[in-house]
């Protein structure tokens, strides 16, 4: 199966070999990153420095002046950690290796949109923002993420991208100095505690035949005894039903779905208007639609007729989960890429990726994605060079 690695601007840009250590791992492609949130990254072989600080979500190109001018919500520039075109350099290099440059684009996750503009962000039934997550029912971050999805997927030499955050973000986030795993919270936990409140999702609530005052106190009323028993309250959907309700879940599932369902057409939309005809638009997805994150929740059946395909999370058994259901809307022209973690570190086991790919094709992959090149280390990447020398069985 075709292979592309994830990698940062700053982990090619000034180390000569970069490229071809891409190349000698037996990729032909790459996923770059050319709009990416707030990060601190290692980077064990650049010749130069070995940890990166991106202080803020940050575009790492120059943004077109025209295209934000009059906008109250636009893209910053990078700074020193992505100085200039950093993605334009980047990319420049890794072309001329022979590897074909895809974009990668993190969307619904800023928390330097979330400090400057607080009402974009999502308020969950206590009153409480979530700075990283910005609401996608609200027009003005709907606006300002097609624009960005357009400008940051489609630029020079690039023949596809993938949108990560194309969705709802929830409570889950990897924050400075996390300090919230005293209640272990199951993901029905999670989509209760991840519910905005913001005007326009009260309004969205109204309109699905609920009351959104009644629905906030419902909320913290399910979720008592996850406080109070120290956490969990089950997985699925049938286990949100049973904290908040069948009728009152659908309502808010409803309303969530809606609001993702026409950002992602729009996004998509918007990025396929700007590109050549043959450019691939792939999103990050998770087949259960209340779950939120970077693989925003989809229902299969409708994306895979919006998107060119998706990349999915499969690292630790994931494939068994997230592949069939996309599978099985899949065209002969579909993508479905397998995404594994290859950094040990992290929780990837490079040491099994041959045989995680061969069943990720069996479950009906077409590709591979391996995160995250620049991160791992010397060992996982001869891991990880290994299984792909390794003839298909």
């Amino acid at each position: 199966m075709r292979a592309s690695a994830f990698v940062y601007p700053w982990d090619v840009i000034g180390d000569p070999r970069a490229a071809a250590r891409l190349v000698d791992l037996g990729v032909r492609q790459v996923t770059l990153a050319s709009a990416y949130h707030s990060t601190r990254a290692l980077t064990p072989r650049h010749p130069t420095r070995r940890l990166v600080t991106a202080e803020y979500a940050a575009v790492l190109y120059p943004p077109d002046p025209v295209r934000w001018a009059g906008r109250d919500l636009a893209p910053r520039p990078a700074g020193d950690w992505a100085p200039g075109d950093a993605y334009g350099e980047a990319a420049e290099a890794l072309r001329a290796a022979g590897l074909d440059v895809h974009t990668w684009v993190v969307l619904a996750h800023s928390s330097r949109l979330g400090a400057e503009h607080p009402a974009t962000s999502v308020v969950n039934a206590y009153g409480d923002r979530y700075p990283w997550a910005p609401c996608v029912a609200q027009p003005a971050v709907r606006a300002y993420l097609v624009e960005l999805a357009a400008e940051a997927a489609v630029r020079p030499g690039a023949h596809g991208t993938e949108l990560e955050s194309c969705g709802w973000y929830g409570m889950a986030h990897l924050h400075a100095h996390d300090k919230i795993a005293g209640v272990t919270l199951g993901d029905a936990a999670q989509y209760l505690m991840s519910l905005c409140f913001c005007a326009t999702c009260r309004t969205g609530y109204g309109d699905e035949g609920l009351d959104p005052d009644e629905l906030a106190a419902a909320v913290r009323r399910a979720l008592e005894p996850v406080w109070a028993s120290g956490g969990a309250a089950g997985s699925g959907w049938p286990a949100v039903e049973d904290l908040l309700g069948a009728g009152p879940a659908a309502a808010t599932l409803a309303w969530r779905t809606r609001a993702a369902r026409t950002l992602q057409e729009d996004a998509v939309g918007a990025v396929r208007a700007a590109a050549h005809p043959a450019f691939r638009v792939l999103l990050h997805a998770d087949p259960a639609p209340y779950r939120t994150g970077a693989n925003a929740g989809v229902d299969p059946a409708h994306i895979l007729t919006v998107a060119d395909g998706v990349v999915l999370p499969c690292t630790g058994g994931g494939a068994e989960a997230v592949l069939p259901p996309f599978a099985a809307h899949a065209r002969v022209d579909t993508v479905l890429a397998a995404n594994f973690t290859v950094v040990s570190g992290m929780g990837g086991t490079p040491s099994t990726l041959a045989a995680d790919a061969a069943r990720a094709r069996e479950l009906g992959a077409t590709e591979l994605r391996l995160y995250h090149a620049g991160l791992a280390s010397d060992p996982d990447l001869a891991a990880v060079r290994a299984a792909l020398a390794r003839p298909a069985a």
